[in-house]
C-alpha cells in the first residue's frame, strides 16, 4: 500500500507530516548548520507561523511548537577546544603503575 498525500508520494517520514500538515518541520527544527543570524532569522519567521497556526489549526500548532521545543542534535561551536585526558606512557602496564603506586 502506497502513502500519497497531495499527489505526491512521500519518500521519508519527514516529508510526508510536511505534505500532510502543510508545514516545513525544517522550519521549526533548523537545519544541521547554520549561523546564529540564520537561526534568530529562522526563529522569528517560524514564531510568526506558529501564532497564524495557532488561529487556523491548534492541533498543527502543537505539533510545530513541539518541534520548537526539540533540542537540535548537532555540533555547536563553543570557541573552546575539546577536553583531552592524559593517557598513560607507552610501554607501562597496568602492573607496573600499580606497584609503582
Amino acid at each position: 500500500m502506497k502513502n500519497i498525500v497531495a499527489g505526491r508520494e512521500p519518500v521519508t517520514a519527514t516529508e510526508f507530516v510536511e505534505l500532510a500538515l502543510g508545514i516545513d518541520v525544517q522550519l521549526f527544527t533548523g537545519p544541521a548548520v547554520e549561523t546564529e543570524l540564520e537561526r534568530k532569522a529562522r526563529l522569528d519567521v517560524a514564531h510568526e507561523v506558529l501564532a497564524e497556526l495557532r488561529e487556523s489549526d491548534p492541533d498543527v500548532a502543537a505539533y510545530a511548537a513541539s518541534l520548537l521545543r526539540t533540542l537540535p542534535l548537532k555540533h555547536r561551536p563553543t570557541g573552546r577546544s575539546p577536553r583531552r585526558t592524559a593517557g598513560r606512557p607507552t610501554g607501562v602496564t597496568a602492573s607496573k603503575s600499580a606497584v609503582a603506586a
